[in-house]
């Protein structure tokens, strides 16, 4: 844990939110910090393409995609109930912000790969597919929350129905990880062999330059929102992350997950999207508060889980895995 939290990837996003927290004017240009999220992904997709060439497809990793889903659509009711019972929150805020809490944050994945590849615990590279599965059921179910017993006019949703579904199936971060996939599963190992020299060596600096783009976001949403929100709905950002990833290593268990992909799936449950969900929350629930979901994602689920949470994630997949393997 403590090599976890001392690493580069880590103080980079310390520097990143303290300068925030302090006022300091520092900025990395928009363009720049999507080109650097975009190879990110481009670059796991890959490896994880490569990984699943290589791997033998079992009655395990079907049993993986089955739970991968029931969390995503889960995960959203235990979080909406957790708001609506100890926050003040509207349905429609308390719905848009559970939504967030069933879907992942994919930076948070590519950091947690990282301190996987540190702690020398090998993991799956069908993980990456299911990152990807994992973006959509929540936004299902947080639609349906905060639409029930609503009347609609039947005649509107035609045109949103098509853009939601186009936010939600082509959204770049899923376009980006699934075409990745792909191409690396079809290259194989000996194809990837010739882009090694940039997608290998480049890809731990990167990861700190977006590191500190993500450090300084996280800590002006949190200086911006914190005392707007209250305790509840920010203690609801600390306790959530724990809720899902236990949840998700009760589960890896039933399965008999080994460590490293145990230690990803509670991550992935544990983490809150703030790339794909806010997209598809700004279109289907406009009357939602960007500030309250992406004051809590961002700003407080986001720098717990890169602190702290991985870390711990880490050493209790390993434990479990020691105890019950």
């Amino acid at each position: 844990m403590l090599d976890t939290l001392l690493s580069p990837v880590v103080l980079f996003f310390a520097l990143g939110a303290f300068a925030a927290l302090l006022r300091s004017p520092m900025s990395v240009p928009q363009s720049f910090a999507k080109g650097l999220a975009i190879y990110l992904m481009m670059a796991i997709g890959l490896k994880g393409g490569v990984e699943m060439s290589q791997t033998a497809f079992s009655g395990q990793v079907f049993a993986v995609f089955g739970v991968a889903i029931v969390l995503s659509f889960g995960l959203p009711l235990i979080a909406y109930a957790a708001l609506r019972k100890s926050s003040g929150l509207s349905r429609t805020d308390a719905a848009a912000t559970a939504g967030h809490y069933g879907s992942i944050s994919i930076v948070t994945f590519v950091a947690a790969i990282e301190a996987l590849r540190l702690a020398g615990l090998p993991s799956s590279g069908y993980l990456i597919a299911i990152a990807a599965i994992m973006e959509t059921p929540a936004i299902v179910t947080a639609l349906w929350l905060a639409l029930r017993g609503q009347k609609t006019d039947a005649d509107a949703p035609a045109l949103d129905r098509g853009e939601l579904g186009r936010e939600i199936l082509l959204n770049a971060s899923i376009v980006v990880l699934i075409g990745g996939l792909v191409i690396g599963f079809i290259a194989g190992k000996d194809g990837f062999v010739r882009l090694e020299p940039f997608f290998v060596a480049p890809f731990q600096g990167i990861l700190c330059l977006f590191m500190l783009d993500m450090g300084l976001n996280a800590g002006r949403g949190l200086r911006r929102g914190w005392r707007a929100l209250g305790l509840a709905p920010i203690a609801f950002g600390l306790y959530m992350p724990l809720i899902g990833a236990s949840i998700a290593a009760a589960l890896s268990l039933a399965i008999r997950l080994p460590a490293g992909d145990m230690a990803l799936l509670m991550v992935l449950s544990g983490s809150a999207s703030y790339i794909a969900v806010p997209a598809a929350m700004r279109l289907a629930l406009p009357q939602s508060d960007p500030s309250v979901y992406l004051t809590l994602s961002l700003g407080v689920t986001f720098p717990f889980n890169i602190a702290f949470g991985i870390p711990l994630y880490i050493a209790t997949a390993v434990w479990l895995s020691g105890a019950f393997g």
